[in-house]
């Protein structure tokens, strides 16, 4: 099994603490900013930050669908992991400063891939798809902090 890897980052208009914050804010904001591919959000435990257990189903595609209990954690200041029980699914949100105003908001997700040939589609379709799913995540996570 190879590791898969999927990477996105934007530029957003507001500083990095507020764009971390709104992140890291399960209660409010995570529920709001989420793509029309996360469904049945849950908060389990917590809700901001380091501590949260949060769940929710993620359907890539029309035929997978990932069923996800994260674990958040903070273990540097600005990066937010969630891992997920359920699978070998990591997921690191980094926000660091960019500029006066902005900051540089970056998602890795990593997860242990099928092999054979299933698996060759996957490392070569997946990362596409996810990052596709986190840039227009991103997206709404940019409009909800400039405002």
């Amino acid at each position: 099994m190879a590791q898969v890897e999927a990477t996105t980052e934007r530029i957003i208009a507001a500083d990095a603490e507020a764009v971390f914050d709104a992140l890291a804010d399960y209660k409010d904001v995570r529920g709001k900013v989420l793509t029309e591919h996360f469904s049945e959000y849950e908060i389990r435990e917590g809700g901001d930050g380091e501590g949260t257990l949060v769940h929710w189903k993620l359907q890539a595609t029309s035929k997978r669908v990932r069923d996800c209990l994260l674990e958040v954690s903070e273990p540097t200041d600005g990066q937010l992991v969630e891992k997920d029980r359920n699978s070998s699914m990591v997921t690191t949100w980094t926000v660091t400063p960019a500029g006066e105003g902005k900051s540089k908001a970056v998602v890795t997700t990593v997860w242990d891939g099928a092999g054979g040939i299933g698996g060759f589609f996957e490392r070569t379709f997946a990362p596409k798809g996810l990052g596709r799913i986190y840039d227009e995540l991103l997206q709404n996570l940019a409009t909800e902090v400039e405002k």
